[in-house]
């Protein structure tokens, strides 16, 4: 007798817009592509989501994991959800049955929902391509023990003052792409941190709408011992925000904040962030870092943290790899310092696409150049790839890599599965 109602009801997954630091880890490893947002939430599209799980664990927050069962034909829409700026409270099993009442679920509409959840076809009349469902959500094996948030919504402590001790341009002089390094010391309170983590900082004031702004995330960028070895400090790689992705004028909240910040400043902070994304510890272990601009952040916390371990002479590394794209040369950061790193430790490729005169050339570009040195990489359990920047770099390169390994004579699909398996393709992007 229950069967029809309980059909009706569904289990909804929902984002807590108040822990949620809007870091697009979840919307970047949908698999079907359930999860949007705008400038204001990030939410889960009811008809979209098959309960697939594969956004929980990433989530650095946690606040990935929540529901709420709702009949089906009365779910929180998308609308809805954005406008949020706290979770519904939940309801009593009487409330489901009130709204429920008798209006089941039409079999038409059940088809409908199944078919919103199937992967897209492109032109051709294929099924497109899904770079998220390569990326791991479990760290490689080797990886240290990640502490997670220390400080924030659900902490005893809501957030930890840290002092601004450096603020340093590290790009060429231009409107267009000021990029700060910046370095945060946090004295005597505990904030230990791995490269690949990241944090967030919480901008002082309130939004248009009278809201506290939410805390921004950015990817540490200097070694779990600190930018400067020893001390309780790290760094972050910041560019001045002055449009949005389509080219809008927009003046970012806290990138601009925080550019802006001079010594002595404090500053509030919350996390660190993250289990997934962080390097592999094991001897030999060889690492291909595939980046564009301030997605340089945790690739430099990894090539520090080797670099340190090299000169101490007490671990070998295996293969270090960076693809770096920008622009132009003038708007990557830590251009300079790059150049002075030896040769026999790391290979560079750099990628630019807007150089006068010259063709455009992606980090994609430079993938498949280099296929004869990558191939071995992808076959090996001791090579990890991370993958760090804008959004609209992520198929890209995972096609790359499949092409790579295809051209190869290897079977894609199996190497693309070991590489998610095994805690070896990361990928990080906004």
């Amino acid at each position: 007798m229950n069967a029809p109602m309980e059909a009706a009801v569904v289990k909804q997954h929902l984002i807590d817009p108040e822990i949620c630091i809007r870091c697009n880890t979840c919307e970047s490893i949908c698999p079907v592509g359930a999860i949007t947002h705008d400038s204001r939430n990030y939410v889960v599209d009811v008809s979209k989501c098959n309960w697939c799980n594969d956004c929980i664990s990433p989530c650095p927050t946690g606040s990935i994991d929540n529901y709420r069962r709702m009949p089906r034909m009365k779910a929180y829409s998308i609308e809805e959800q954005l406008g949020w700026d706290e979770l519904p409270a939940e309801l009593s099993g009487a409330e489901i049955t009130a709204l429920a009442g008798d209006e089941g679920e039409a079999s038409a509409e059940a088809q409908a929902a199944e078919a919103t959840t199937a992967p897209a076809a492109d032109p051709s009349g294929q099924t497109a391509f899904n770079s998220a469902q390569y990326g791991a959500s479990i760290p490689p094996w080797s990886a240290a023990h990640a502490y997670t948030n220390l400080y924030g919504p659900k902490a005893a402590e809501k957030t930890v003052t840290a002092t601004v001790v450096g603020n340093l341009r590290v790009t060429a002089v231009g409107k267009d792409y000021d990029t700060h390094h910046i370095v945060l010391d946090f004295g005597s309170m505990p904030f230990p941190v791995l490269e690949g983590q990241s944090i967030g900082i919480v901008p002082p004031g309130v939004d248009a709408n009278g809201k506290p702004h939410h805390a921004r995330q950015y990817s540490i960028a200097s070694p779990r011992n600190g930018e400067r070895p020893g001390h309780n400090n790290l760094s972050l790689t910041i560019k001045r925000v002055l449009e949005d992705h389509s080219g809008q004028p927009v003046r970012g909240v806290a990138s601009n904040y925080m550019c802006d910040l001079n010594v002595g400043d404090t500053v509030q902070v919350i996390g660190p962030f993250g289990t997934s994304f962080l390097m592999p510890n094991h001897p030999k272990s060889s690492i291909v870092m595939i980046c564009t601009g301030t997605g340089s952040a945790p690739m430099r916390a990894m090539t520090e943290w080797r670099r340190r371990l090299r000169a101490s002479g007490k671990f070998e590394g295996g293969k270090l790899m960076l693809f770096f794209g920008a622009r132009t040369q003038e708007e990557l950061p830590y251009f300079g310092p790059l150049q002075s790193l030896p040769k026999d430790f790391i290979d560079i490729s750099f990628t630019f696409s807007r150089t006068p005169g010259q063709p455009k050339r992606y980090v994609q570009d430079a993938l498949r150049e280099r296929a004869a040195d990558l191939v071995p990489l992808l076959q090996d359990p001791n090579a990890c790839f991370y993958v760090c920047g804008l959004k609209a770099m992520e198929e890209g390169v995972v096609l790359a890599l499949r092409d790579v390994a295809t051209q190869a004579g290897l079977d894609w699909d199996a190497v693309g599965a070991s590489l998610k398996r095994e805690g070896r393709l990361h990928l990080e992007t906004y």
